[in-house]
C-alpha cells in the first residue's frame, strides 16, 4: 500500500512538507502530560515526529484506508490506533481520566467542533496545537474589538492562552486547499476555573454573539434582568467590545440579579 487517496467528504488534505510537519510537532511543550492524541493522521507525516518524542502517542482516524496504511508503515503505533470518529468517541476508554495533549492537521469541516470538544474535556487537556483554516485559527486567537472575535475566541481564551504561530500555504498539501492554513497553540491557564457559573457563562457568550450587532441590553434580554441591572452601562456595549473578563463580570451580575 503506497499511499492513501484523499477523500473530499472527510476534508482530507495531506501535508507533504516534512519541515512544516516537524514544526507543528515541535509546538508541544510536553509539560503536564505524558500522552499525545493526534487527530486525523492520514499517512503519518506529523505522526513520525510525534513518535520520536519521549511521550506515548495515540492517533484517532475515521478513514479505514489511512488506518490500514498507518498499521503497515508505523509499527510503533501498534495498539495505539483508534479507528473511531473523534467527535463521537469516548476518549476515556483510552485515557481513563489521565491528562493528554491534542494535536493534528485538522479537517476544516469539523475543526471548530474539535475545539468545542476539547473545551468540554479541558480538565484533561493541558495543551492543544494544530492546523486550521487560517481565518479560523485567527478567530480563536483574536482579541476584543475585532469583527472576527466571537464565541470561539471568548470560550477558548477563558480557559487557555491562545497563540497564533505561523501560516501555511496551500502548495504544501495534496490536494491543495483553496485557502491558507494557520497553526495555533492553546496552553491551559494555571488557574482555569471561572469565578462564575460556567454553564451560565457559556450561555451568555453564545446568546450575545448570536445577535452580535445588537447591544447586550437587547441581545441578552431573554435573561429577564431587573430594571436596576438594565441601567448598568456595560449593557450599552456590543459583544465584540467585551474581554473575557468582562463576560465573566456580566455573568456574575446576571447570576446575582434579583437575588
Amino acid at each position: 500500500m503506497e499511499k492513501v487517496t484523499a477523500k473530499k467528504h472527510l476534508g482530507q488534505h495531506f501535508l507533504k512538507d516534512e519541515s512544516i510537519a516537524k514544526d507543528i510537532a515541535d509546538t508541544l511543550s510536553l509539560e503536564g502530560y505524558s500522552k499525545i492524541l493526534e487527530i486525523g493522521p492520514g499517512m503519518g507525516v506529523l505522526t513520525k515526529y510525534l513518535l520520536d518524542k519521549p511521550t506515548e502517542t495515540y492517533v484517532i482516524e475515521i478513514d479505514k484506508e489511512s488506518v490500514e496504511y498507518l498499521g503497515v508503515h508505523y509499527p510503533k503505533l501498534e495498539n495505539h490506533i483508534i479507528s473511531k470518529d473523534f467527535l463521537k468517541y469516548n476518549l476515556n476508554e483510552v485515557f481513563n481520566g489521565e491528562p493528554f495533549a491534542i494535536i493534528g492537521n485538522f479537517p476544516y469541516n469539523i475543526s471548530t467542533q474539535i475545539v468545542f470538544k476539547t473545551l468540554e474535556m479541558r480538565d484533561q487537556i493541558p495543551e492543544f496545537a494544530g492546523m486550521f483554516q487560517k481565518e479560523v485559527a485567527e478567530r480563536i486567537c483574536e482579541k476584543k474589538g475585532s469583527k472576527t472575535y466571537g464565541i470561539l475566541s471568548v470560550l477558548a481564551q477563558a480557559f487557555y492562552e491562545a497563540e497564533y504561530l505561523f501560516t501555511v500555504p496551500p502548495s504544501v498539501f495534496n490536494p491543495p486547499p483553496k485557502v491558507d492554513s494557520g497553526v495555533l497553540r492553546l496552553r491551559r491557564k494555571a488557574d482555569y476555573s471561572l469565578p462564575c457559573d460556567e454553564k451560565l457563562f457559556f450561555n451568555v457568550v453564545k446568546t450575545a454573539f448570536n445577535q452580535r450587532r445588537k447591544t447586550l441590553r437587547n441581545s441578552l434580554k431573554s435573561f429577564n434582568f431587573t430594571d436596576n441591572l438594565k441601567e448598568d452601562s456595560i449593557f450599552d456595549l456590543r459583544p465584540e467590545q467585551l474581554s473575557v473578563e468582562q463576560f465573566i463580570e456580566i455573568t456574575q451580575k446576571i447570576a446575582a440579579d434579583g437575588v
